[in-house]
């Protein structure tokens, strides 16, 4: 396994002084929070939750109809969830990878690829349309290989992408070295227009902007406690007051579901990530990188890791955490995982040895046992949801919310029609059967990347049911 997980003493002076706060959002440029609610107000259709998904439903629905009364409601601050936490990859993809996309729905994979295209451009539309400053960069994506066995993967994978129209390339190690100039680089596949990059916080708060532009009325800082059926209409009880809506659409993410119908399907993960201070141009020398490719690696426990704007590295992902009790805001920082990452940055990068690491935080990721979104309706159809994007969300959200919209507002339509629309993913066991598969899930994962991805009998028995973790 080429990662090794106990951080040396290299690595933990580079977290030395490190902020445990998300790089993103760590700044004094933040618009204000909007007003919450005080008193009781109507509206045509209501979205709980601030995040991509409320946000892009709020717009899209506005700008279907303009005359439609639209009232988005976030418990904190927008971006303050997964939405301005993650490492700002837009992909293109709406199944959590081709694979998992071909595996659970092999004869809509060619219209889900479709679809998850015209979805991407519709976001970089929007952010030109309304002048979203969110460094918005058409890097496209390196997938690579850092040990012998997955090379062999990535040509497999590069074969399967080329039979159904994807435009990726495969690089041998001088090649893909080229572009990511690490000695720890045996090859790679690149996607050049699969995903863009932005800052995910600017993003959001850019959204927020358009619903205001548009009509929305945004409230912040105002939790909804719960929502009752009152026959024609939906109530949602907030601190401040009662939102009356004949529709509500629920994106609530990680955070504990609305509707008991969608805690069974759901489950918070955590996930973290580190921020280097800004590289100098002698650095930058020393690895390339001159593309500003998002990279990926292709463990089971995989990285991710991209530049930013003033010249940093984001480093996130491998572990993958999930805790007993649940989602709460504790669990946003793990020393433990800060450290395994700092290491495992430097032995890809051995040259920038000496960097040192300004940010560090975590978040929740709202979990499926597919990986991927799915939906449903609840009171009568009055109530729309949609949840379990499992860290592809930052471009699958706006499908997720324009797909929601179609459903709590009775159309039938091409992504209505879809299978992975229609079906609902595995449920998850109860307590304490939840966390034991979960701890045995990760046990087993680690070990087959330690074992050349070989699968031991329980990962193929979770991948005959459905429930094939990989990540």
């Amino acid at each position: 396994m080429f990662y090794r997980d106990t951080p040396g003493p290299d690595a933990l002076a580079a977290l030395s002084g490190v902020r445990h706060a998300c790089l993103w959002l760590d700044r004094s440029d933040r618009p204000a929070a909007a007003a919450p609610v005080t008193g009781d107000e109507s509206a045509d259709l209501l979205v709980v939750g601030g995040g991509f998904t409320g946000l892009w439903t709020a717009l899209l629905a506005k700008r279907a109809d303009p005359s439609r009364d639209v009232v988005l409601v976030e418990g904190g601050r927008v971006a303050d969830g997964a939405s301005g936490r993650n490492g700002g990859f837009v992909a293109a993809s709406l199944t959590h990878g081709l694979l998992n996309g071909i595996g659970r729905w092999p004869d809509d994979t060619d219209t889900l690829l479709r679809l998850g295209r015209e979805n991407l451009a519709a976001i970089v539309d929007t952010v030109a349309e309304y002048g979203i400053a969110c460094d918005l960069v058409r890097s496209g994506e390196l997938d690579i290989a850092v040990e012998p066995y997955q090379v062999e993967g990535l040509r497999t994978f590069a074969q399967l992408a080329a039979g159904h129209g994807e435009q990726v390339e495969l690089l041998d190690a001088d090649q893909a070295r080229a572009r990511l100039g690490s000695p720890a680089v045996l090859g790679a596949v690149y996607d050049p227009d699969g995903v863009v990059l932005v800052d995910p916080a600017r993003l959001a708060e850019g959204l927020r902007a358009a619903c205001l532009v548009e009509g929305v009325r945004v409230h912040e800082r105002t939790p909804v406690r719960d929502l009752s059926d009152a026959g024609d209409h939906v109530e949602a009880r907030c601190d401040g007051g009662v939102v009356r809506a004949e529709r509500v659409a629920l994106a609530t993410n990680a955070y504990p579901p609305l509707l008991d119908r969608i805690r069974h399907f759901v489950v918070p993960v955590y996930d973290y990530v580190i921020a280097t201070e800004p590289l100098t141009d002698a650095q930058w020398s020393a690895i390339g990188w001159a593309g500003r490719e998002g990279v990926g690696d292709t463990a089971n426990q995989f990285h991710y890791t991209r530049t930013t704007a003033d010249g940093r590295i984001v480093w996130g992902g491998y572990d993958a955490v999930h805790y007993r009790d649940g989602f709460s805001p504790r669990h946003d920082h793990r020393d433990e995982t800060y450290g395994r990452l700092a290491e495992h940055f430097f032995q890809l990068f051995p040259q920038l040895a000496g960097l040192r690491f300004t940010h560090a935080w975590g978040g929740a990721i709202d979990t499926c046992s597919r990986f991927t979104a799915f939906w449903g309706t609840a009171m009568g159809g009055k109530v729309g949801y949609v949840a379990g994007f499992t860290g592809l969300g930052v471009g699958a959200s706006r499908f997720g919310a324009a797909t929601m919209l179609d459903l709590v507002d009775g159309r039938s339509t091409e992504r209505t029609r879809l299978e992975m629309v229609r079906t609902k993913p595995i449920p998850f066991p109860p307590e304490p059967l939840r966390g034991l598969g979960i701890s045995w899930t990760t046990a087993a994962i680690r070990q087959a990347d330690a074992n050349e991805g070989r699968r031991n009998l329980w990962l193929r028995t979770l991948d005959r049911i459905g429930l094939g973790f990989d990540s």
